[in-house]
């Protein structure tokens, strides 16, 4: 089987035989029940082949859909004109660089349609442009804007760079309600929904269908899909995996499965970590890895955003969609970049509840922001952490905090912020990427235990003490019985104090008492 990882044209796809998995159905219903939408999704979710699909069915390329399902709905197959802007392949540093883009786009259709204009103004140019395009061929315009909001979202962090373009965009997407007339239809993505910012004040017309129960598998790749299309990929991956089949499938919705663009809807895996798993028969990070959220964490640090609140956070309907207030909420931003999913929504209170999708944003996230909130930079996330489970694996105690320990030694531990806090989302980050072996703040009749891990064979209690002693940290851990509800078990129990000095930026002492 051919996959078509990184290939997003849809004729390109059907042309040399890779799978695809038919969406048609929807495409023509957006093209047959609506003129303008918008949806956001996040990257390499297959925005790009949705519009090149979109792109070929309004060119009336009836010869490319054979053997799909909008081949049995389409008994026309009309050809109108099509301008399509991709805002991709581009770094928006400059304004230079987005009217270099326009003015490409521009060019390129107005030497198709005869298209002539003395004027500089991108917007005006866009104006003729679909006017003539209409008055060439007869038939109404279709217009297609991928990545629409690239040059805003690449200079989020610079407020007077954002505000030039916002006006720019805005002033060049109103054209296309002043000449509603001569268009057929609309549609524009991105991964945000930037609203308060008013690049779309010009076009109100807009149907948003980013959380429309109709829509939410017209990209990604549902369990449905799964089965359908790649059975026999799932079996390569198992016998190479040495897994049953029901073990891969169970491993596959694990790690890539669980994106939810609306309340109940159901889950949609990652089509570009299935695709790269497919095919080099190997479980990854594939998605993560072709982009960091260098500025998302930059803007948590800056706004002081509690990371321990990532898996499981909460937000009003009407903010979930809005990236305007980045600096003051980051998650917004975090949901529709998808390093969050909705997994559940009240409707009392118009509050969704979100968290990673699955394990390969979860585990990916952590890892990248280990070096964010900790000192260390001799050792990735992971690394650090499987030494630590080998430690705890095989009860060496000593060793695990030892390794704590060198982690936060005062000679290379320059955080300037609050020492106190940074710590505790240190230890949480760490401690989440230990996984299943580990509990924080662990709820008891009498308080809370600061950190709990378990392994088949031994209990860990740790106690950590900001400002106070090792001694005070083992009382605690004494005096409200953390251990008690471990007296019949027969796995060794270590018990540990801790001493983290804000003043000298370290783990100052420890003690551990079998």
């Amino acid at each position: 089987m051919l996959y078509p990882i990184g290939i997003q044209d849809f004729e390109n796809i059907r042309r040399d035989g890779y799978v695809y998995v038919d969406k048609t159905e929807l495409v023509y219903k957006l093209a047959n029940t609506g003129k303008y939408y918008f949806l956001s999704r996040p990257r390499r979710f297959g925005k790009s082949l949705l519009v090149s699909t979109l792109e070929t069915y309004f060119s009336g390329r009836k010869d490319l859909f054979e053997g799909l399902v909008i081949a049995e709905l389409e008994k026309e197959w009309n050809q109108y004109p099509v301008l399509r802007l991709d805002f991709s392949g581009a770094n928006y540093n400059s304004e230079q660089v987005l009217e270099s883009k326009l003015n490409s786009f521009l060019k390129f259709y107005e030497d198709i349609y005869s298209s002539v204009s003395s004027e500089p103004v991108a917007s005006v140019r866009f104006d003729g442009l679909i006017q003539a395009a209409f008055a060439r061929t007869g038939k109404p315009v279709v217009i297609l804007i991928d990545e629409y909001d690239k040059p805003i979202v690449d200079n989020l962090g610079n407020e007077e760079l954002t505000e030039n373009f916002r006006r720019q965009l805005q002033g060049f997407y109103s054209v296309m309600k002043a000449k509603d007339a001569c268009i057929k239809f609309g549609f524009l993505t991105g991964v945000t929904k930037i609203g308060k910012l008013s690049v779309f004040s010009g076009l109100n017309n807009l149907k948003d269908i980013s959380m429309d129960a109709r829509y939410t598998d017209i990209c990604g790749i549902s369990e449905k899909d799964l089965k359908k299309y790649f059975c026999e990929s799932v079996k390569e991956l198992a016998k190479a995996n040495d897994l049953t089949v029901k073990e891969t499938f169970g491993q596959l919705a694990e790690m890539y499965d669980g994106y939810h663009f609306c309340e109940d809807s159901p889950g949609m895996y990652n089509p570009f970590s299935l695709l790269n798993t497919f095919d080099s028969l190997k479980f990854k990070e594939y998605w993560f890895e072709t982009g960091t959220p260098t500025f998302l964490v930059q803007v948590m640090k800056e706004t002081d955003y509690d990371v321990t609140r990532l898996s499981d956070e909460e937000i009003d309907a009407p903010s979930l969609m809005d990236v305007d207030t980045v600096y003051h909420n980051p998650i917004p931003l975090l949901y529709q970049s998808g390093y969050l999913t909705i997994k559940g929504f009240d409707p009392e209170f118009g509050m969704y509840h979100l968290g990673f999708p699955n394990r390969e944003v979860r585990l990916g996230f952590f890892n990248f922001l280990v070096k964010y909130y900790t000192p260390s930079r001799t050792d990735s996330g992971m690394m650090l952490v499987s030494k630590m489970l080998k430690d705890i694996r095989s009860g060496n105690a000593e060793g695990f905090m030892q390794r704590l320990e060198a982690l936060f030694a005062k000679t290379s531990y320059q955080i300037q912020g609050d020492v106190e806090k940074d710590f505790q989302y240190a230890m949480y980050i760490i401690l989440e990427l230990m996984g299943e072996y580990v509990e924080v703040e662990r709820a008891t009749s009498n308080g809370r235990i600061d950190i709990l891990i378990q392994t088949k064979e031994y209990v860990y209690i740790i106690e950590i003490k900001i400002n106070d002693t090792v001694d005070a940290a083992l009382q605690q851990v004494e005096d409200k019985g953390y251990a008690r509800r471990f007296a019949d078990d027969k796995r060794k129990i270590f018990k540990i104090g801790v001493r983290f000095s804000t003043e000298n930026r370290c783990i100052e002492d420890w003690k551990v008492v079998e």
